[in-house]
């Protein structure tokens, strides 16, 4: 009796691994970093510095899991809070597999770009690192070409990628190679999960996001958002209480608003995009509390992901 051959074909080797998205702050790597994942999974707004902690946003592309680290921009650190923000984003750099620097095409190679090129000769020991030019839309296609060719000259990247972070422009050829790039071997998280940073950070991200919407310029970084307690009810909703820290005591009423109008619209916005997230009903309260040197207290970073003892000077 001969055996017949079997129709089942070979499984096609799972890879995973980590990507590190850095470059200057408004750059667009949070942008990109939704755009992969499909999901708002880390704050995005016009300011600059609005992405604190390694929010990591976990995409799957055919048998890949791509687990991106969305780093804080690099700049030039003054505060304890921006000097542990700058850590963070090399921490995350150190811990990937492949590293992307995303420039932004209409402002090319900016002092803070090369600077960005000078750590990375030391700091990417032999990782693949790519470049991902955005914003592509904003220029033309010659100034495009010469700023590749300046890059790439000032690095030896592995591969250059024009993109449109905002409208998806390029994006799925980067997601190729990354797919086609990270090592071989098991997923690291569960086939449906989108962001490994515990829901109650989430949640006070996007409140944040929110008050960093609404307010503008008139508290930029002096506010901090804490989720104090989580409680699951019963009918599946959640009821979820956060504490708004400010560090000034004129910053409270700003926070409130006429009537408490500023942070009933905020906590209106951010009860609907948790919810939308979780794809359940959520309760939001919010409360203002003043704490004068949140910044300098180890417990608030500890909050956001981010170690205190990074930012010693």
């Amino acid at each position: 009796m001969t055996d017949h051959p079997t129709d089942t074909q070979p499984e096609i080797p799972t890879r995973a691994g980590f990507v590190a998205l850095i470059g200057e702050p408004n750059a667009g790597k949070s942008t990109l970093l939704n755009r992969m994942v499909g999901a708002r999974v880390s704050i995005v707004t016009h300011k600059v510095q609005t992405t604190r902690a390694r929010i990591r946003g976990i995409a799957m592309h055919g048998p890949a899991q791509v687990v991106f680290v969305d780093t804080p921009g690099i700049f030039r650190p003054r505060r304890r809070l921006d000097r542990s923000m700058v850590a963070a984003a090399w921490g995350g750099a150190a811990d990937a597999d492949i590293i992307v620097l995303l420039i932004e095409a209409h402002r090319g190679l900016t002092p803070g770009v090369q600077e960005i090129l000078d750590n990375l000769r030391e700091r990417s020991s032999g990782r693949p690192v790519a470049l991902a030019i955005n914003k592509i839309d904003r220029v033309k296609a010659e100034t495009l070409l010469a700023l590749s060719q300046r890059m790439n000259e000032a690095f030896p990247f592995e591969r250059t990628f024009m993109i449109s972070a905002e409208r998806g422009h390029g994006t799925g050829d980067l997601m190729d190679w990354l797919a086609q790039t990270l090592p071989q071997g098991p997923w690291l998280y569960p086939e449906d999960q989108i962001a490994d940073l515990p829901m109650r950070m989430i949640a006070a991200e996007i409140t944040r996001e929110k008050l960093t919407l609404r307010l503008h310029e008139e508290i930029p970084y002096q506010l901090t958002v804490e989720t104090e307690h989580w409680q699951e009810r019963d009918d599946g909703s959640a009821r979820i209480d956060q504490v708004i820290y400010v560090s000034r005591a004129g910053h409270k009423g700003i926070v409130l608003g006429k009537g408490g109008e500023t942070i009933k619209g905020v906590s209106r916005a951010a009860r609907e995009e948790i919810a939308e997230f979780m794809g359940r009903p959520v309760h939001l309260f919010l409360r203002v509390a003043l704490r004068e040197n949140w910044l300098d207290e180890a417990e608030r970073f500890r909050e956001m992901g981010l170690d205190f003892r990074d930012g010693d000077g």
